[in-house]
């Protein structure tokens, strides 16, 4: 018959938990199970049938009490099936009491991607001197050494300021315009800085009836390119909002090249939804980069469900990151500590 937690648990004892989400299973090891308990293994459960069909697998994880002293020589597993419907609750933790196994190495790498983060980045975390000692330690710590690990990753990146002079740049459907207007909102209200919007069309259609209306509303002057630029003073900015760029084609993006260089906008941010495929966010990626990209705005995160695929853009592109967009607001869904953010949808307790 399956055991509970509902007493204390058994020091040197091994607990088989079936939990939702790696958020779960380390909530309840560190809880239950206390703060020195070992993760011994993680795999995931896929319901059978029509269930499949509309919910997402859990995990059963394998955690062991920990021992006062050291414990005697192993006796092979015994494994009892899994309960197939148990789900952690805050009354009682489903599991099944397995007999005398030998502590294995935690399975952090399959947590891990289970959080989005791709091949790549996994092999260059485990390429790090510290991740040995990452390994050998308990699952909430690990998690803990991993997230300092990116974040130190990050930080050695060079940091590179936003020019006075910048336009947005993005392919039709990337939330271009309404990330624009979330960084004028934030230039007005929270860094009390001034300065003119500027709408171009070239030879395709760049709607402009929202930003119009809403830099109205902010007291911020639309000039309609070709119009000429007006020179700024102190602490004023210019933001250019482009036409859409084309992904297939380079050509295409030729006047918008153009643009840039004869207004002198130095700073050029390239907005990638981040719902779209890893594949098809390289291509926005790419045409960006072609056209001098310095910084790179992430929208629509308020769509995805793993952030993970994120940190190959963060740590291996050449864009600094300038905000996230977690929804549709035109003055708030913002995260700006785009690191912090990040850290929390892909690792627990970070």
């Amino acid at each position: 018959m399956p055991a509970t937690l509902e007493s204390a648990p058994v020091p040197g004892s091994l607990y088989k938990l079936v939990v939702n989400s790696p958020e779960e299973a380390v909530r309840t090891i560190r809880d239950r199970l206390g703060e020195n308990a070992k993760v011994i293994s993680v795999r995931s459960l896929a319901s059978g049938g029509l269930r499949s069909l509309f919910s997402r697998p859990q995990l059963e994880v394998v955690a062991q009490v920990a021992l006062p002293p050291p414990p005697p020589a192993p006796a092979p597993v015994v494994v009892d099936p899994p309960a197939e419907s148990a789900a952690v609750s805050a009354s009682a933790v489903p599991g099944t009491r397995i007999r005398g196994t030998a502590p294995a190495a935690p399975h952090l790498p399959d947590l891990l991607r289970r959080g989005g983060l791709s091949e790549p980045m996994l092999a260059r975390l485990e390429s790090s001197r510290e991740w040995p000692v990452i390994m050998g330690r308990p699952l909430h710590q690990s998690f803990a050494d991993v997230a300092r690990e990116l974040r130190r990753q990050h930080e050695v990146r060079p940091e590179r300021p936003l020019p006075a002079r910048s336009a947005f740049l993005g392919s039709p459907g990337s939330g271009r315009t309404t990330a624009l207007c979330k960084w004028l909102a934030g230039e007005v209200f929270r860094r009390a800085r001034m300065g003119v919007v500027v709408k171009a069309e070239f030879d395709r259609p760049n709607p402009g009836e929202q930003l119009a209306v809403y830099c109205e509303a902010l007291g911020l002057p639309v000039v309609n390119h070709p119009a000429p630029l007006p020179e700024l003073t102190g602490n004023e900015f210019l933001y250019a909002d482009l036409p859409g760029l084309s992904l297939r084609s380079p050509a295409e993006n030729r006047a918008h090249a153009r643009f840039l260089e004869s207004e002198n906008i130095a700073g050029r941010i390239l907005v990638l939804n981040a719902a779209y495929d890893t594949a098809t966010l390289r291509d926005g990626y790419v045409a960006g980069r072609d056209l001098g990209a310095t910084h790179v705005v992430f929208t629509h995160l308020d769509e995805v469900g793993q952030w993970g695929k994120l940190w190959d853009f963060l740590l291996d592109g050449e864009l600094s990151p300038l905000f996230f967009s977690t929804g549709p607001s035109l003055t708030g869904d913002c995260e700006e500590d785009v690191i912090s953010a990040i850290l929390r949808k892909t690792l627990p307790s970070s």
